[in-house]
């Protein structure tokens, strides 16, 4: 992991460079987050990935060390119900646009995670892997998923029937299980559950 891709950039005439990277588009519930993050140029770290490569813990403090050390971040999301009247994609895509658009400093560019982009009113170009390629947008993954995952330990304490803390709303047998018995909540996207739901109250 290093700045070479920033660096390519800079070269290319782009003075400002963000990373945008999301994190819970499979969930059954919550809303899915997004973060775009401007770091310093040639920015290291010993140990920034992948957000999924990282354990819980180290999360935490690479998440600390990114708050300090970035130039500009920005986290947004889109809920859950957002992502039912829109689409998963569209909804993703919505919190993309809602993280830089809460960037302090305007990107000349941003380097998207994955293969589409989403629109976000700068120049973009995707990266396929680019949390485990690029410095920026694997910050912008720790900052997403730890942002998710603080606010499903959130719902947690208002739904504890359902097991959040565990599973953050992700399909695991238990979640399916809690679902069966207590049904769908506020906060499950019934887009993700209509079938489930149809047979619950069937």
């Amino acid at each position: 992991m290093d700045y070479s891709y920033e660096n390519q950039a800079h070269a290319a005439g782009y003075a400002v460079v963000c990373g945008v990277d999301e994190a819970g588009r499979g969930p059954l519930a919550g809303p899915v987050y997004a973060a775009a993050v401007i770091l310093p140029e040639g920015y290291a770290h010993p140990v920034l990935n992948d957000s999924k490569k990282l354990t819980p813990a180290r999360r935490e403090k690479v998440y600390d060390d990114l708050i300090r050390d970035a130039v500009a971040y920005s986290i947004a999301c889109a809920d859950e119900k957002e992502i039912d009247a829109m689409n998963i994609l569209r909804a993703t895509f919505l919190a993309m646009k809602r993280a830089v658009d809460g960037l302090s400093l305007r990107p000349d560019l941003a380097i998207i995670d994955g293969n589409l982009l989403p629109n976000t009113g700068v120049k973009e170009t995707s990266l396929v892997q680019g949390d485990a390629k690029c410095m920026s947008v694997a910050a912008a993954s720790v900052l997403a998923k730890v942002s998710r995952d603080r606010y499903m330990l959130e719902l947690d304490a208002k739904y504890p029937q359902y097991g959040f803390a565990k599973h953050k709303g992700y399909g695991t047998k238990l979640h399916y299980e809690r679902i069966a018995q207590y049904g769908v909540s506020d906060v499950h996207r019934r887009s993700f559950l209509k079938n489930l739901e149809e047979k619950h109250n069937g």
